[in-house]
C-alpha cells in the first residue's frame, strides 16, 4: 500500500506557539496556572497539560472565582472584556493568541470605530469568532456562516460594511459568500483573514484526496479546521475517515486499498500523525 502524508499536516505556527507557551508556564510560571478554554482543540494535549498542573477555565464565571495565579489566553483569542476581568482579578496573564487572530481584533476594532457594520464569516459558536465579536464596538456586527445567512443580510441606507473571516474558514466558501455581498452593491471593505497555513492545508488535502483510494483526516472532534478538512476531503474521496487517534482507526476499511492519504488539523501533534502513518504502513 502507498501512503501519502500531507506536508502541511499538524501544528500550524499559532498553535505550536500557544502550546509551547503553555508548557513553558507549566515549568516556570507562577502557580496556579490556568488556560481560558482548552489551549487547543486536542484532548491529548489538554490532558497532558492538566497532568502538569495546568487547569482549564471554561467560562467567565469560573474566571471571576480565581484571585491568584496565571491565566493563559489560548490561540483562539478572547474578547476585550476577558482581558479586563483578568486585570480586575489581579491575575498574571500570558497571551498566546495567534498573531493572525490578533490582526483581526485590530481590524474590527478600527473599522467598527469608524462606523462600519462588521461581518464575520465563520461559525458563531467557535471561540475564535466569539473573541473577534468581543473587539467590535457597538451592536453593528453579524456572523455569516452560509449562503442563506449572506442572502438574508441587509444594511440600512448609507451603512458601510467590513467583511473579515475566521482564520480557519473554508477558502472557497469564503469567496462564494463574498460574491453575494458584491452583488448587493454595498460600500464594503473585504479582508481575507483566512491564514495562509489554512489555505495551504486545505489545498493540499483536496489534491491528495482526489488521487487516493482512501483518506484519513486526524484531529480533535471539536476542531473547526479539522472538520473543514474532512468536508473538503469527503467531496474528493468518498472513503474519507475522521479520527482523533490511532484507537479510532478501523483497519478493516483499508483491506483492499491501494493508496491512502493522510492529513491532520492544526491542533494535531506530530506524534499522533506519525503513529497513524506507521501503523498503516506496517499493517499493509
Amino acid at each position: 500500500m502507498e501512503v501519502i502524508v500531507a506536508k502541511t499536516a499538524g501544528f500550524c505556527f499559532g498553535v505550536k506557539r500557544a502550546v509551547d507557551m503553555a508548557y513553558e508556564q507549566s515549568v516556570n510560571g507562577k502557580k496556579p496556572i490556568y488556560t481560558y478554554g482548552p489551549i487547543i482543540h486536542n484532548e491529548e494535549v489538554v490532558g497532558d497539560l492538566e497532568a502538569k498542573g495546568v487547569r482549564v477555565i471554561e467560562n467567565e464565571e469560573e474566571l471571576k472565582k480565581i484571585h491568584t495565579g496565571t491565566v493563559i489566553i489560548r490561540s483562539h483569542g478572547v474578547s476585550r472584556h476577558i482581558y479586563e476581568v483578568i486585570k480586575t482579578q489581579g491575575l498574571d496573564m500570558v497571551d498566546a493568541t495567534c498573531p493572525f487572530v490578533k490582526k483581526i481584533h485590530t481590524i474590527v476594532d478600527r473599522e467598527s470605530r469608524g462606523g462600519r457594520h462588521i461581518v464575520i464569516i465563520g461559525n458563531a459558536d467557535h471561540p475564535e469568532v466569539e473573541g473577534i465579536r468581543g473587539w467590535c464596538n457597538g451592536e453593528k456586527v453579524t456572523v455569516i456562516h452560509n449562503i442563506i445567512d449572506a442572502e438574508e443580510f441587509s444594511l440600512s441606507e448609507g451603512e458601510k460594511v467590513c467583511i473579515v473571516s475566521q482564520t480557519t474558514f473554508n477558502y472557497n466558501k469564503f469567496e462564494d459568500l463574498v460574491e453575494i455581498f458584491e452583488k448587493k452593491g454595498y460600500d464594503r471593505i473585504v479582508l481575507n483573514t483566512i491564514c495562509n497555513a489554512t489555505e495551504e492545508r486545505q489545498t493540499e488535502a483536496k489534491k491528495i484526496a482526489g488521487n487516493v483510494d482512501a483518506m484519513i483526516v486526524i484531529g480533535g472532534k471539536h476542531s473547526s479546521n479539522t472538520q473543514k478538512l474532512y468536508e473538503i476531503c469527503r467531496q474528493e474521496c468518498r472513503n474519507t475517515y475522521y479520527i482523533q487517534t490511532l484507537v479510532d482507526l478501523d483497519l478493516d476499511a483499508f483491506q483492499s486499498t491501494g493508496c491512502v492519504g493522510i492529513t491532520a488539523g492544526a491542533s494535531t501533534p506530530n506524534n499522533i500523525i506519525e503513529e497513524v502513518q506507521k501503523h498503516v504502513r506496517i499493517k499493509f
